[in-house]
């Protein structure tokens, strides 16, 4: 059983590079994953989604992709091409007619302006490295995996918690079936009592007990009890998988609900109607838990 709440990190450091990523998620209907990363990996986003639906089902993810480059490796220098024929037509027309007269010397000027910065421009490489791909995928793969494992242990934690509440139920239904056995004795003492002390000897006895039954079936939760039970069994059953399992806990949970409502609509004693409020409360504290079940 995993929760849909988790974290994973990992980090690759290589000569040239350094990736990191940082995943992080919530409780969501359906699997919905955001990655933000550099624009020149955008090729790879696919693949990456891919890669989280391998190991999660729900759950809203959120991925953080960070590259960082030595510069040096993956920039180019580049000659500002046009900017130095200008200056080399400019320099020649100044040789030949504005300073002819004055020694002027084009080569000279040009030779000390070749190492000025403005005729130069710094260009980064926009092709994605292919060992630099490579790592990124695994990078993220290893984050993924590290989220998983985070998500599989807050659902282990979760789980102990389902087993106690399971338990307070079983304790507190046992405690329901007893008072109804009781209650279910004395109401019919009592019903059998009341109607002859009316009737007399009017009708018949086996008529009267006929009625009394039919009177007392109407109030028998018995058949609650036992769906109750077959729903506790369901439940621990689930609750051991490491499946998908979250919606079908939120609609068991509903059926549990469904049954206890019955329960105390047809009981009138306050025994059972305190037990039926507890169990109300247990449940509640389940489909609470239940949400972030993946």
């Amino acid at each position: 059983m995993k929760s849909m709440t988790g974290y994973g990190k990992s980090t690759c450091l290589k000569e040239n590079y350094q990736i990191i990523v940082e995943i992080k998620s919530v409780n969501h209907r359906f699997l919905d994953t955001v990655i933000r990363m550099p624009r020149e990996f955008n090729a790879v986003e696919m693949k990456l989604k891919n890669m989280t639906k391998k190991y999660l089902n729900r759950g809203r993810v959120e991925c953080f992709v960070t590259v960082k480059k030595e510069t040096d490796a993956y920039q180019t220098m580049e000659i500002k091409w046009g900017l130095l024929d200008k200056l080399v037509k400019e320099l020649d027309e100044a040789e030949e007619t504005r300073y002819a007269d004055y020694h002027f010397s084009a080569k000279k000027i040009l030779s000390g302006a070749i190492n000025h910065p403005a005729l130069f421009e710094v260009v980064e490489s926009d092709e994605v490295d292919e060992q630099l791909e490579i790592d990124l995928l695994t990078t993220f793969e290893e984050a993924v995996r590290a989220l998983d494992k985070s998500r599989l242990e807050e659902g282990t934690g979760i789980k102990e918690y389902f087993v106690t509440y399971k338990k307070e139920i079983e304790s507190a239904v046992e405690k329901i079936r007893g008072q109804a056995e009781i209650f279910e004795a004395e109401h019919q003492e009592k019903l059998e009592k009341k109607v002859m002390d009316l009737v007399g000897d009017k009708i018949d006895e086996p008529r009267i007990l006929t009625e009394v039954a039919l009177l007392i079936e109407k109030g028998d939760i018995n058949e609650e009890i036992d769906r109750l039970i077959l729903h506790l069994k369901k439940f621990e059953s689930l609750i051991q998988n490491e499946a998908s399992i979250g919606k079908e806990l939120d609609f068991l949970i509903q059926e549990m609900n469904r049954e206890v409502n019955t329960i105390g609509s047809k009981s009138t004693t306050i025994a059972i109607k305190e037990q039926v409020v507890f169990l109300k409360t247990v449940i509640e504290k389940i489909r609470e838990q239940v949400q972030n079940i993946e």
